[in-house]
């Protein structure tokens, strides 16, 4: 942890906090610590309530490890939230249950802005994208023998990269006489394959998603994770997820309407909803960031807070 660390500006902070925090005394979790700004002002909410936090990336752990000695209240663990259950019930025993969940998902700036990284198509650096580098392939390896097919449809699927097969195409044949090894490498190819740039967006911005999403297991993890913050909540506890890509907020979406108002069932059915078991509410309507906040932050301009409460066992 160094103080080039590129800073961190955490998306609609007082929003999220404000929403998550029904229980000064309750037991919370961060299941995305990044540096910390959510979870310095969870703990500043608090009284005699704890703060478990979350995080894949290394760097992200030394920042947590350090406001952990800073404050007994909280502690990280260096794990997906995909997995928070095992580590809830460590924490608060098998029966133990939640106040509320912070998910702020997708890539951090640090992580973007640190070539190192590998995640941006803006500055050189080793083809990595892996949120934890000691995990799994990095991108490079796995562009080195992925089938054209699947490397296809990972940016199709994932990126929504409309150019998806042909981009494919490009990068197998470079591949086959030279190995890619760096971001703008992946990103010339890319940019030179793409016949239609989009106005103001990096021709190689969906295919760079579709990938980072693919190697860091993003859109599985957070279906999995969603379900077991579901599980965690005690009643009145609330889920409070920040998005910042349309497949994203279309998970996140389509889970809460489910929860708190069943499955999409033919009109006909007579079938109320106290017939469903509803379990759950959706608190206030999708929340964007404020026009002051997107000025501040343009990183923020994409995001959409959701809130979900468990209102009954």
């Amino acid at each position: 942890m160094t103080e080039a660390t590129p800073k961190h500006i955490s998306v609609m902070l007082n929003e999220s906090v404000d929403e998550l925090i029904t229980n000064p005394d309750g037991f919370y979790l961060d299941g995305t610590f990044g540096r910390g700004g959510h979870s310095r002002l969870i703990l500043s909410r608090l009284q005699q309530g704890k703060l478990l936090g979350f995080d894949k990336d290394p760097v992200a752990i030394e920042y947590g490890e350090a406001l952990q000695r800073e404050d007994e209240r909280f502690h990280i663990v260096q794990d997906s939230f995909a997995n928070m259950t095992e580590h809830i019930t460590n924490a608060l025993g098998e029966s133990g249950r939640v106040d509320g969940i912070l998910m702020d998902l997708g890539v951090s700036s640090p992580q973007l802005d640190d070539a190192e990284r590998g995640f941006s198509f803006m500055n050189d650096g080793p083809l990595d994208m892996r949120m934890n580098p000691s995990k799994g392939e990095s991108a490079a390896q796995w562009l080195a023998h992925v089938k054209e097919q699947e490397l296809a449809d990972v940016m199709y699927q994932y990126g929504e990269e409309r150019f998806s097969r042909r981009i494919a195409r490009a990068i197998c044949e470079y591949r086959s006489h030279t190995p890619i090894l760096t971001t703008l490498q992946l990103a010339k190819i890319v940019a030179d394959a793409n016949p239609a740039w989009e106005k103001g967006k990096n021709p190689a911005t969906r295919a760079f998603q579709g990938i980072r999403i693919f190697i860091n297991n993003e859109l599985k993890d957070l279906e999995i994770g969603l379900e077991a913050a579901a599980n965690a909540l005690k009643v009145g506890g609330r889920l409070v997820v920040i998005s910042f890509h349309s497949l994203e907020d279309r998970i996140v979406k389509r889970f809460m309407k489910t929860l708190s108002k069943g499955p999409d069932l033919p009109r006909h059915l007579p079938i109320q909803n106290a017939h469903l078991d509803i379990k759950f509410k959706t608190v206030g309507k999708a929340l964007k960031p404020s026009k002051s906040e997107v000025n501040d932050n343009v990183r923020s301009r994409s995001a959409v807070m959701r809130v979900l409460e468990r209102i009954r066992d």
